[in-house]
């Protein structure tokens, strides 16, 4: 039953009023005694059951108790830790299709741009590509129904380009340089979504890896760059764990596994009832010597940081850039029986020498992810003496290193945020979505220019004079962003031509580029001297 915007008020007091009646089953007695499970928990969960039937049969209007349920599930997670969180029933089948890897769909990367969808270009290998669909490409009609000129919300547009898999699918096309329109038959099928979005040398003898995320498909991902690193001539490798927020566990200890020896501790949790696990490497690794480098941020999270602190621990590595995010707790999803799912956490992780990294959050969730905030202000993020450390958090590595626990894994080489203090923004601008947007546009103008040039000379078309600076110049302050961009030229350039590379030839191609100028990497590399 749809909610009107009427009860919305009524249903978030209500919930309230449910978490209020719940709260005490979420305030134990510090003593641990067992009075706080027994017959008070029962009361208060027969107590809820009763509510909610009252609501139901009772209330003089009609109201979705789903959705009161949702609320305090909510609110009685809060009161948990920040990680542990209610996912409804619609959003679970996106993460469930983010962690398994993989998707049943058409294989096209798009935009809904203007009013129509536009292909950026098809996944290689998959249907569309198959299918002879090229970037540039509109789609207008998936089977009978129209795709443009409606605004279409993304749940639409995608359950009309997914499917299962085998089904067939019929799409009209229109191709923007022969201005013709033709039907495509293809057939749906099993799409990718990578986690390991680039693995390219740095140099002669340096394997770069870029990690975004630890997927039930991680693993074998990076096993197969790694390998084909080697192949390469690398001796060394630069794993990228920025930005990358964490996901399973496994995953992490199986990158781990990769690079320390037989029996080397690489993680261990501890559960409610005091149950220690120990994780330790088998052995098998194909990297267990050479040069190892883990680059990390701010943003590096969870699974992220056991990889880290695995490495660091162990003296195996070096870890290279700025305090990461600061979680060491340890999350199982449960099904709720509706599709909906709890994600609670089950246990604490500790790195090998012993290490909680887990933030406080004793101050509330909006606090707790508001730390980047404070490290900004701070000065954290531009000078490594500006990082407060807990000094009696001090363990050892496996050498007799000093390394602190309680808030991230601290890097062994510090990188500050590209630029001055100030002017952060540029980066976050260049490695945004509008600069994809912006050379979308410009390659739809003059994709026949373009055609058949190679990263060099797709590379030398966008920086020899000014054309494509200013029209990105005045494409930001288009979209309402006004930013003095002439003291950047040369940089400017640089991210805008790495960005054709990509939409034109490949993530490769992308990577090749932008690690050229990556101040982490340059740290990396001056490290390894």
């Amino acid at each position: 039953m749809k909610i009107q915007r009427l009860y919305i008020p009524i249903i978030v007091a209500l919930a309230m009023a449910v978490g209020l009646v719940l709260g005490s089953i979420l305030n134990f007695p510090n003593n641990g005694s067992s009075m706080g499970l027994g017959m008070t928990s029962s009361s208060n969960k027969s107590k809820l059951n009763k509510l909610m039937d009252f609501i139901d049969n009772e209330y003089v209007d009609d109201v979705n108790t789903d959705s009161i349920v949702d609320l305090t599930v909510n609110s009685i997670l809060e009161k948990l830790d920040p990680h542990s969180v209610y996912i409804n029933k619609e959003e679970m089948e996106q993460v469930e299709q983010s962690m398994r890897g993989d998707f049943v769909g058409i294989g096209v990367n798009f935009y809904m741009y203007k009013d129509s969808v536009a292909v950026i270009k098809p996944v290689p290998g998959g249907p569309s590509d198959k299918a002879g669909i090229k970037a540039g490409d509109r789609i207008l009609y998936a089977d009978n129904y129209k795709l443009f000129g409606r605004k279409l919300p993304n749940d639409t547009l995608f359950s009309k380009l997914k499917g299962e898999e085998g089904s067939k699918l019929t799409l009209t096309v229109f191709r923007k340089s022969t201005k013709k329109q033709f039907k495509v038959n293809l057939t749906r099928d099993v799409v990718p979504i990578k986690s390991v979005d680039a693995a390219v040398m740095a140099n002669t003898t340096t394997g770069y890896i870029k990690v975004n995320r630890f997927a039930e498909t991680t693993g074998d991902e990076f096993h197969k760059a790694l390998s084909d690193l080697k192949k390469q001539g690398a001796t060394s490798i630069i794993i990228d764990l920025r930005d990358n927020g964490g996901g399973y566990l496994e995953k992490a200890v199986e990158i781990a596994d990769e690079f320390l020896t037989k029996g080397q501790l690489i993680v261990k949790t501890k559960n409610k009832k005091g149950r220690v696990d120990e994780t330790k490497a088998s052995g098998e690794g194909i990297f267990e010597t050479g040069k190892l480098f883990v680059m990390i941020n701010e943003n590096s999270a969870s699974a992220s940081e056991i990889l880290a602190g695995a490495i660091q621990d162990n003296d195996r590595g070096t870890i290279v850039g700025r305090r990461s995010f600061g979680k060491g707790l340890v999350q199982r999803e449960m099904p709720l029986g509706d599709g909906s799912a709890v994600r609670l956490t089950v246990a604490r992780y500790y790195t090998p020498s012993g290490r909680s990294i887990q933030r406080s959050y004793a101050n509330g969730g909006e606090e707790y992810y508001n730390d980047f905030q404070k490290r900004y202000e701070s000065g954290e993020l531009y000078a490594a003496d500006s990082i407060k450390i807990a000094d009696t958090l001090k363990f050892k590595t496996i050498k007799g290193r000093t390394v602190y626990g309680g808030g991230g894994i601290m890097p062994d080489v510090f990188v500050p945020l590209e630029g001055k203090h100030g002017d952060e923004s540029l980066a976050q601008i260049m490695q945004s979505g509008i600069v994809s947007y912006f050379v979308f546009e410009q390659l739809d103008k003059d994709r026949i220019g373009f055609a058949g040039l190679n990263a060099v000379q797709i590379t030398d078309k966008v920086i020899t004079g000014d054309k494509y600076f200013h029209a990105f110049n005045k494409y930001l302050l288009s979209n309402g962003l006004v930013f003095k961009l002439d003291k950047y030229n040369a940089r400017v350039k640089h991210y805008l031509a790495a960005e054709f590379c990509r939409q034109l030839l490949s993530e490769k191609a992308y990577y090749e580029m932008i690690l050229k100028e990556d101040n982490m990497v340059k740290a990396v590399l001056a490290e390894k001297k």
